[in-house]
């Protein structure tokens, strides 16, 4: 039987839908579960894959040799072993001159290249902490941790809608050109946290020919998700080259890591960029460390063969993850679907799966899943300040739980989902 919408409904209707559902959340309230699908984290089987890391460096490498003579045992090395920023090169498809290491976290990268923005200021250009003001575009919805960035740093943050291309060209080619307070853009370009919308060819290539006011304007290109796919590969531009093309090759700060690929808290980072930023950012990291983790960088370049295994491990990664997303979409589709209570996108790749409810519904969703024991991301987190206009955007992590766990939280979620909407809907019903 077709399902009949929840915008059709009478009110007789609604409320006798409404009870059902209070008594199917009282049923899940009253197991008294725990499940979290709060932050896109690795499942054990995911972190299972890379176990042999640990083996690595016990009898298969020469600590001492395995580098022009350099002991990675001891310090120096600051731009990072060459085998080790290959393998991120590959990853990123670019060269291994252009990428500099760094520890085990990309956002601790990007977080200091804030603050040596802030601090000393990018190629020659005034500090940005010495100006009246500091403007980022974030598109939305986004990465709650680069909005924390920009908070932290007191960046003032402008909204700029995301379409299926990626972000609003049109509305970012202005912002850009009129503002000289405008310093940067957040840029998830491939399977973006948290829509998993792929940026289209043009798209990366009008940034790349991108004319700002400021001088010392960046991209902040992170590229978390590049090899992390659900079914195919889906390959864009390089914005590295494409940048370099349009004549703007200092204008991108690209990052990556392999933190969701092997340990997520004892991989390795990067950052690619033109020689001249490069130069720029060694100059800053001279002042903060002596070197990264060199053995943990010939570990990593050992076990994925400098980037050779990297298209063979995703493939494991998404054996385990795909039926993990399938689930969940299936099961939006069948409690949802043709009930006017929200939309989603299916994404191909990336960490996470995005719902829009009914305007106005999603802290109220949010709220009822904790209540009945499933711990999502906060409801306002993909928008700068924690402030969606439309409170509407949830974020679904499906990542994590077990697959038992995981199908409990949607079933859940979706009853959360049916629930506020019924009650939003009978807000005006007649």
């Amino acid at each position: 039987m077709a399902k009949k919408s929840y915008k059709e409904m009478s009110k007789k209707e609604l409320l006798h839908e409404k009870g059902s559902l209070e008594a199917a959340f009282d049923e899940w309230k009253n197991r008294g579960l725990t499940l979290n699908m709060a932050r896109g984290k690795p499942s054990e089987e995911q972190l299972d894959l890379s176990m042999d890391l640990l083996n690595v460096g016990v009898e298969e490498i020469d600590v001492v040799r395995a580098e022009k003579n350099i002991d990675l045992r001891n310090y120096g090395g600051l731009e990072g072993i060459y085998s080790a920023r290959e393998l991120l090169a590959t990853m990123l498809e670019v060269n291994a001159d252009q990428v500099i290491l760094y520890g085990n976290s990309s956002l601790n990268m990007m977080f200091d290249t804030i603050g040596r923005a802030m601090v000393k200021g990018l190629l020659g250009h005034t500090p940005w902490g010495k100006l009246d003001k500091v403007k980022f575009l974030c598109p939305v919805p986004g990465y709650d941790r680069h909005f924390s960035i920009c908070n932290y740093y007191g960046i003032e943050m402008i909204n700029v809608p995301m379409t299926e291309d990626g972000p609003d060209m049109d509305m970012v080619e202005k912002l850009v050109a009129e503002d000289d307070a405008i310093k940067g853009i957040w840029c998830v370009p491939k399977f973006s946290n948290p829509q998993g919308i792929v940026y289209s060819d043009e798209t990366v290539k009008r940034f790349a020919r991108l004319k700002p006011a400021a001088e010392d304007f960046r991209i902040f290109w992170d590229n978390a998700y590049c090899v992390h796919y659900l079914y195919d590969e889906i390959r864009i531009p390089n914005i590295i080259d494409e940048c370099e093309k349009a004549g703007n090759p200092d204008m991108v700060f690209e990052f990556c890591s392999t933190s969701k690929i092997s340990f997520a808290g004892a991989g390795i980072s990067g950052m690619a960029a033109s020689s001249a930023n490069l130069k720029d950012a060694l100059a800053t990291m001279t002042v903060q460390t002596i070197g990264h983790d060199k053995v943990n960088q010939l570990r990593h370049s050992i076990f994925f063969e400098a980037g050779k295994k990297i298209p063979e491990h995703m493939k494991k990664h998404a054996a385990i993850l795909r039926p993990r997303f399938e689930m969940v979409l299936k099961t939006l589709e069948r409690d949802l679907g043709g009930r006017d209570a929200g939309e989603w996108l299916a994404p191909k790749g990336g960490y996470f799966i995005t719902f829009t409810s009914v305007p106005g519904c999603a802290k109220r969703i949010v709220e009822l899943c904790k209540t009945a024991g499933v711990v999502l991301t906060g409801a306002g987190a993909p928008f700068p300040y924690g402030k969606d206009p439309e409170d509407s955007t949830i974020r679904i992590a499906p990542t994590y739980p077990s697959r038992d766990e995981l199908e409990l939280a949607a079933d859940i979620f979706t009853i959360c989902v049916r629930l506020a909407s019924v009650d939003k809907y009978l807000e005006t019903a007649k």
